[in-house]
């Protein structure tokens, strides 16, 4: 019988699976956190360290080496599979995680006009990386300097018809726009917000992590993963609890936290001076505290902008109107299924694209295990990676503008 992992390498969190090629299931997964993390939150922090000295480079690369390595051995005995029957390793990143991966120089996707070392996929053997086993490896294509292997690979995994929106919301920010034969590609720099990056007490969507905030009247209720104590935030939860405190008027349009004085219910006691500035408590016992602070929001605004400015310009590219899309997709490492009405609530989506909306979770990861079933030496792959049409957002005045426009949150109800 022959076994496969497949690896979504994202800048904030990893996602690898062992499958069984012959039947294509599932038969475990397994998550971390990017341990790169300490050299920056997002990709330009980890380009600008791996730029500063190669021993930069070559540690951020032995650590995702040693953390993967150590996600293969987690699965093989979560499943009983040993090592050496994993015949095929395929992984996906963007493209600054994948050529940090294999050590490659950073400096084209550092610098104008940002493109990758290379765009094909990468074919490699297990010891190259460090590896033991004899399983052979294969590292996506690259379409662009922003956009990579993981978004090759969740547009291999969705059906790819015509004027369908795809949007990767992580740290990436990977947007997608089908026009016939030619796919739209852009990155929006959206930061981690929402996978619970960078903010003051997210986390990965992992056991302990609060994955639902709901206020009802002045209750709020929580859910958090596997019904263990809550230790943080998942991308989701931050989401779904700004969209509540607009929803109640705690957060105003411009994105300010209300003070306690300014709040006429119950939920003012949740108001607490942080630092010099307002935070919402979400949860607190005998040794967590876990809030919601004003650079949190504004970190999702910056992100949520940033999504929003990256659509406009697509469209504008496609002349395909976000009125006139037929399908919105979304992916991400963000927690539980983002509700589209939140999405209209922060001001990403329009009322119909509420309407046409469907989640893939982990899409690009799914990508990867159709490759690994595909069997076709990853031919079908390549090819799809040559219909992508890449689209760069730095210095263009439209997405510049949008940006702009697209910062605050629209006055409830939208």
């Amino acid at each position: 019988m022959m076994y496969a992992m497949a690896i979504d390498l994202g800048t904030t969190t990893l996602a690898a699976s062992l499958i069984d090629c012959s039947s294509g299931s599932r038969l475990g997964m397994a998550g971390a956190m990017n341990p790169q993390r300490r050299f920056g939150a997002d990709v330009v922090s980890r380009l600008d360290a791996a730029l500063s000295s190669d021993e930069n480079l070559q540690e951020m690369s032995a650590l995702i080496r040693g953390e993967m390595y150590r996600l293969m051995n987690e699965l093989c005995q979560k499943t009983g599979v040993s090592p050496e029957h994993i015949e095929k390793i395929a992984i996906a990143g963007n493209p600054a995680m994948q050529h940090i991966l294999l050590g490659l120089p950073v400096g084209s996707l550092a610098h104008p006009p940002y493109r990758p070392f290379y765009t094909h996929g990468t074919r490699l053997h297990s010891s190259e990386l460090g590896w033991d086993g004899g399983a052979e490896v294969y590292v996506f294509p690259m379409p662009g300097g922003f956009v990579g292997g993981d978004t090759v690979a969740f547009m291999n995994a969705v059906r790819l018809d015509d004027s369908t929106l795809c949007l990767d919301m992580g740290t990436n920010g990977e947007i997608t726009l089908i026009d016939g034969d030619t796919i739209w590609a852009t990155s929006a720099a959206a930061g981690p917000a929402f996978e619970g990056g960078n903010l003051s007490c997210g986390m990965a969507a992992l056991p302990g992590a609060i994955s639902s905030v709901c206020i009802e009247g002045e209750r709020l209720s929580i859910q958090v993963i596997a019904n263990a104590k809550p230790t943080g935030i998942c991308g989701s939860a931050v989401i779904e609890v700004i969209t509540e405190l607009l929803r109640t008027g705690i957060i105003e349009t411009g994105g300010r936290l209300l003070d306690t004085h300014e709040i006429p219910t119950n939920l003012a006691s949740r108001v607490r001076d942080h630092q010099g500035s307002s935070a919402f408590v979400i949860h607190r016992d005998a040794t967590h505290q876990i809030q919601l602070t004003q650079d949190d929001i504004r970190q999702v605004q910056l992100a949520k902008g940033a999504i929003r400015a990256g659509i406009d310009v697509l469209a504008e590219r496609s002349r395909i109107r976000c009125q006139a899309l037929k399908t919105v997709i979304l992916t991400g490492s963000f927690g539980a299924v983002l509700q589209p009405q939140w999405l209209k609530i922060l001001g990403i989506f329009d009322e119909n694209m509420v309407h046409i909306t469907r989640f893939v979770p982990e899409g690009a990861l799914k990508g990867v295990e159709q490759t690994l079933t595909d069997n076709d030496g990853f031919v079908a792959i390549e090819k799809l990676s040559l219909r992508f049409k890449v689209v760069p957002l730095s210095g263009t005045p439209l997405f510049e503008s949008q940006f702009i426009r697209s910062i605050d949150f629209p006055p409830y109800p939208v």
